[in-house]
């Protein structure tokens, strides 16, 4: 808080085999002074495990505030800031947590171009499609249509541009609560990510798809 930044939200990895006390977790801060965006709020994602396995690592992050949904962003967009576990840690922490928030800037030129950015249903459904494929690499594993990803739960996702497409894509393939067809034959719905490496893996791999589509 000393160097401007807040914490807004937390949470721990479940884990079976190792202790609670060393589980990877993920804390999204927020600096006091930031740049505005239309609907989202710029945010730093620190990912750290107490046990030292990995290094502490702070990731570009948004929050939007309509739907509640924490996006981050991908590595290839913007990398990465790593701090190992030896030496001043919690000064290496803010210095990074520092370096990341200056470029909020970028971050929301970028989501700007993603509003203006139009989309058509073709270019919509190929979106959904890879993105689809981003969860289950293998088609006969979603037992799902990649329309359904395009699916609007709240009329604030409404519109044909790809901020407005990558976000219902990205809710309804975290969210889950879609239906689909198990291997064995039952129709079940799709369950909610829980997982921080897997929720980080999706939302990385999500930005790059609308960073691709963006150049596009």
């Amino acid at each position: 808080m000393s160097a401007g930044f807040v914490a807004v939200a937390a949470r721990q990895a479940r884990t079976r085999r190792a202790s609670p006390l060393h589980a990877r977790h993920v804390v999204r801060l927020r600096r006091f002074e930031t740049v505005q965006l239309r609907d989202a709020i710029p945010e730093i994602v620190f990912l750290n495990s107490h046990d030292g396995t990995s290094a502490y690592q702070l990731r570009m992050g948004v929050f939007r505030v309509v739907c509640l949904n924490g996006l981050i962003v991908s590595q290839g967009a913007f990398p990465a800031y790593r701090v190992s576990h030896r030496g001043d840690v919690v000064d290496a922490v803010v210095t990074g947590a520092l370096d990341v928030s200056e470029r909020f800037g970028s971050l929301a030129a970028q989501v700007e171009r993603m509003e203006r950015r139009p989309m058509p249903s073709d270019e919509q459904i190929r979106f959904a499609e890879r993105a689809l494929a981003v969860r289950y690499p293998e088609p006969a594993q979603s037992g799902m249509r990649p329309s359904q990803l395009l699916t609007c739960r709240r009329v604030q996702d409404t519109g044909d541009d790809l901020w407005s497409v990558f976000n219902r894509v990205q809710e309804n393939l975290l969210v889950g609560g879609l239906s689909r067809w198990a291997a064995s034959g039952r129709l079940t719905r799709t369950r909610r990510i829980t997982s921080i490496r897997e929720d980080v893996r999706l939302n990385g791999r999500l930005w790059d798809l609308a960073t691709e589509a963006l150049a596009a």
